[in-house]
């Protein structure tokens, strides 16, 4: 009898024939996310850490806006997105399967600025940044402005401002506080992802947070409202806010918390909340929550990825925060957002 020997060859074969009829690993996956630029520092860093640990899938984000991003969504060009402003009800009846939206992390947007000399320790009040953006304070001498600064010496200097050039998340966080302590601007600018600012040349534009930050690094006399991180870690000054306690405060994980303390989504599903102007001595008086947004229905295998892609960012992620200048959620937040993420089948 002949016994046969499978050779180097036919063994080669088989496995290569093996691989080639066998279904592709369920865990091949890459998922392309968009949206706000607010969180893309962190949101960038979680998913490289959880691509890294999670074999066969990739994860990506490209920072194009608020507004692009929930356009994107709408368009299932996505498999998920990002938005600060979260999502209106109209929006998200548009999207085919239904959405889930997950507030992710939480940020401060501060005021960015480029005064000659390295002046440190701008204090500015509720009426003077309000001027500065509603186009009534026009130079850095003003006494609106000196006035809570008598050590420093402000320059007679125009002021540049710098807004963001695309429908942004961070505009509507920043417009909805401006609104909520300035009856003035609320009824010349108003509220939204984008706005009509006033028409001045030394009103300009740019987009993104990164954008707008490299803007007022490059301008002297610039001020810009961008998220605190990006500040931190571009070293750019920012200044101390008049909260509606009173005092003025620096941004940071304190004051975030601080901040934070008294938000209450409407419902254990509707997670969607704002602090315009949040209570408290010890608050950061502009401080946002930003939202990560998912289909409800959709492939099963993303769907249990985008679930444990939710739990790193509750738990490893949020461990990140603070060093990247974030605020870590409250913990009623995180059990919220970790019983909502079930929805995402």
């Amino acid at each position: 009898m002949t016994i046969f020997k499978p050779t180097a060859l036919c063994l080669a074969l088989g496995v290569a024939l093996t691989a080639a009829t066998a279904p592709a690993r369920a865990e091949d996956l890459r998922l392309v996310g968009s949206g706000a630029s607010f969180p893309f520092p962190i949101y960038s860093a979680w998913l490289k850490d959880f691509s890294k640990h999670t074999p066969g899938v990739t994860v990506d984000y490209q920072a194009k806006g608020s507004g692009a991003g929930i356009q994107d969504f709408i368009n299932k060009t996505v498999d998920f997105a990002a938005s600060d402003a979260a999502m209106k009800d109209e929006e998200i009846a548009r999207v085919e399967g239904g959405a889930v939206l997950l507030p992710m992390t939480a940020g401060e947007i501060v005021l960015a600025y480029n005064l000659p000399g390295g002046i440190k320790g701008l204090k500015l009040t509720r009426a003077a940044y309000a001027g500065i953006f509603s186009g009534s304070v026009t130079k850095w001498n003003d006494p609106a402005i000196a006035e809570a600064n008598p050590g420093l010496k402000l320059p007679d200097l125009p002021i540049t401002v710098v807004l963001r050039s695309d429908s942004s998340g961070t505009t509507y966080n920043f417009t909805q506080h401006l609104a909520a302590i300035s009856p003035a601007f609320k009824q010349e600018v108003g509220t939204g992802t984008t706005v009509q600012w006033p028409k001045s040349p030394k009103f300009v534009a740019a987009p993104k947070n990164d954008g707008v930050t490299a803007t007022v690094k490059q301008t002297p006399g610039a001020i810009g409202y961008i998220e605190y991180g990006y500040a931190k870690l571009t070293k750019a000054e920012t200044a101390l806010l008049e909260n509606k306690a009173g005092k003025f405060v620096a941004a940071g994980e304190a004051s975030g918390k601080a901040a934070l303390a008294g938000a209450q989504p409407p419902s254990d599903t509707d997670l969607r909340m704002w602090i315009p102007d949040p209570d408290g001595a010890e608050a950061y008086p502009i401080a946002s929550f930003t939202w990560m947004l998912f289909y409800q229905h959709q492939d099963p295998k993303k769907a249990e990825i985008l679930r444990k892609l939710v739990e790193y960012g509750l738990t490893d992620g949020q461990k990140a925060a603070d060093a990247m200048g974030y605020i870590p959620l409250p913990a009623n937040i995180v059990a919220k957002v970790r019983a909502a993420s079930a929805a995402i089948q």
